[in-house]
C-alpha cells in the first residue's frame, strides 16, 4: 500500500487542492483541482467533497495525511507542524494579523478534522521560511516591550519562496547562490531577498499589509494616515481594517478593477495610474532589496502577475535599466523561463511557483519519516 498527502490552500472564498503518491524518496502529483466561490458555511460540505474525491482517486492507497497551508505562524511555528488542539489554540490568536487568510485556513482544519479524524493534518507556515533574518531586519522603531510580545517583522509567500529557490537551485545555480530578488505578483504581493536558498529580507512585514501595492491592500503606509482617519474622520478599527484590506490597492487607486489585465486594457487615466503606482512600488522596493544583499545578480517573477503579465515585467525591468536589467521581448512574451538578453547584467526569469509541491514535502517527511 503507497502512502498518499493531500494538500489544501484555503482562501476567503477558493479551495486549492492537490493529492500527491509518497513512493520512497518521491512525490508524484496525481490530481489537482480548485473550488472557488464557496462561502464559510458551505467550507466543510466542499471539503467533505475533496476529501471523497481523494479517496476515490487513491484506490487502495492510503491518505496518511493532509497538508494545509498555514498564513502566519508568528514567532513560534518555524518548522512544520502537526495539528491539535493547543496548536490551533495558539494559531488562532495570529489571525488578527492575517484577517484575509488565517481564518479560513483555520476552518479547513477543522472541517477536516471533523470528517476524517483520524487523518494526521501538518500546518505549512509561509511566515517560517523567514525565520533567521538578522534582527535589524525584523525589529521596528518602538519600545522593547512590543517586540517581547511579537510586534515584529515576519514577512509571508514563504512556501512559494522556497519552492523558487529550490527551483532556482536546479535551473540557474549561479544566481541561487548569489543575490537573487524573487517578485511574488499575485492578488498579495511580495519580495524576497535570498542567497543560497535562505531569505536575506522581504517586503512583507508584521501583517500581509505591508510592502507593494496588491490588488486591494495598500502595501506600506505611512502610520500617521491611520492615526489620521481615526482621530479626523472617527472612522473605527473596523473600517480602516476593511478599507485598508479590501477596497485599496489597484482598486482603491482606480476605482474600476483589482484586475491588472482590465487596468492595462483601459483607457481610463486612474487606471493607468494605478498600473504606474504599481510599478513604482515595485522598483522601488526591488532598489532596497539590492541594498539590504550589497547588490544584485537577478530577478525571478512568479505567481499570477508575475507568471502571466509580461507587460508589467517589461515595465519593471526597463525601470532596472541602471541595474543591468535588458529583456529578450520575445522570451519575455512567451514566458515559462530565462526572458533576459545576452546584453543583460542581470539574469531575469518568469518561473511559474508550486505551493503545493512545498506543502506535500514538509508534510510526508513530517508525518511519514518521523
Amino acid at each position: 500500500m503507497i502512502d498518499a498527502i493531500l494538500t489544501l490552500n484555503a482562501g476567503s472564498s477558493s479551495l486549492k487542492f492537490s493529492l500527491f503518491e509518497a513512493s520512497g524518496g518521491s512525490l508524484t502529483r496525481l490530481a489537482n483541482g480548485e473550488l472557488t466561490e464557496i462561502g464559510d458555511q458551505d467550507r466543510a460540505a466542499f471539503l467533505d467533497q475533496v476529501l471523497g474525491w481523494a479517496e476515490v482517486h487513491l484506490g487502495g492507497d492510503r491518505l496518511a495525511a493532509v497538508g494545509h497551508r498555514i498564513v502566519h505562524g508568528g514567532a513560534e511555528f518555524t518548522q512544520p507542524t502537526r495539528l491539535g488542539a493547543t496548536t490551533m489554540a495558539k494559531l488562532e490568536a495570529l489571525s488578527p494579523l492575517a484577517p484575509l487568510h488565517q481564518p479560513h485556513n483555520l476552518a479547513a482544519v477543522r472541517a477536516v478534522a471533523k470528517a476524517r479524524p483520524d487523518v494526521a493534518q501538518v500546518g505549512c507556515f509561509d511566515t517560517a521560511f523567514h525565520h533567521g533574518h538578522a534582527a535589524e531586519v525584523d525589529r521596528f522603531g518602538l519600545p522593547r516591550e512590543w517586540e517581547a510580545r511579537g510586534v515584529r517583522r515576519y514577512g509571508f509567500h514563504g512556501l512559494s519562496y522556497e519552492f523558487i529557490a529550490g527551483r532556482m537551485a536546479e535551473l540557474d545555480p549561479a544566481l541561487a547562490a548569489g543575490r537573487m530578488i524573487v517578485a511574488h505578483l499575485g492578488a498579495g504581493a511580495s519580495l524576497c531577498a535570498i542567497r543560497d536558498g535562505r531569505s536575506l529580507d522581504t517586503t512583507m512585514g508584521f501583517s500581509a499589509l505591508d510592502g507593494l501595492l496588491m490588488a486591494t491592500r495598500c502595501g506600506a503606509l505611512d502610520p500617521g494616515v491611520i492615526l489620521y482617519l481615526a482621530a479626523s474622520h472617527g472612522l473605527t478599527t473596523a473600517a480602516i481594517e476593511d478599507m485598508l484590506y479590501r477596497r485599496s490597492g489597484l482598486l482603491g487607486v482606480s476605482g474600476i478593477s483589482d484586475d491588472l489585465k482590465l487596468l492595462l486594457a483601459s483607457d481610463q487615466p486612474a487606471a493607468s495610474e494605478a498600473v504606474d503606482l504599481y510599478v513604482f512600488r515595485i522598483v522601488r522596493e526591488i532598489g532596497a532589496l539590492a541594498a539590504s544583499m550589497g547588490g544584485l545578480d537577478g530577478l525571478v517573477f512568479t505567481a499570477g502577475v508575475g507568471e502571466h503579465a509580461p507587460a508589467i515585467r517589461q515595465r519593471v525591468c526597463e525601470r532596472l535599466g541602471w541595474l543591468g536589467a535588458s529583456l529578450d521581448a520575445a522570451a519575455n512574451a512567451r514566458g515559462g523561463g530565462r526572458i533576459n538578453d545576452a546584453a543583460s547584467r542581470l539574469a531575469l526569469w518568469a518561473i511559474q511557483t508550486d505551493e503545493e509541491q512545498v506543502i506535500a514535502r514538509q508534510t510526508r517527511d513530517l508525518v511519514l519519516r518521523t
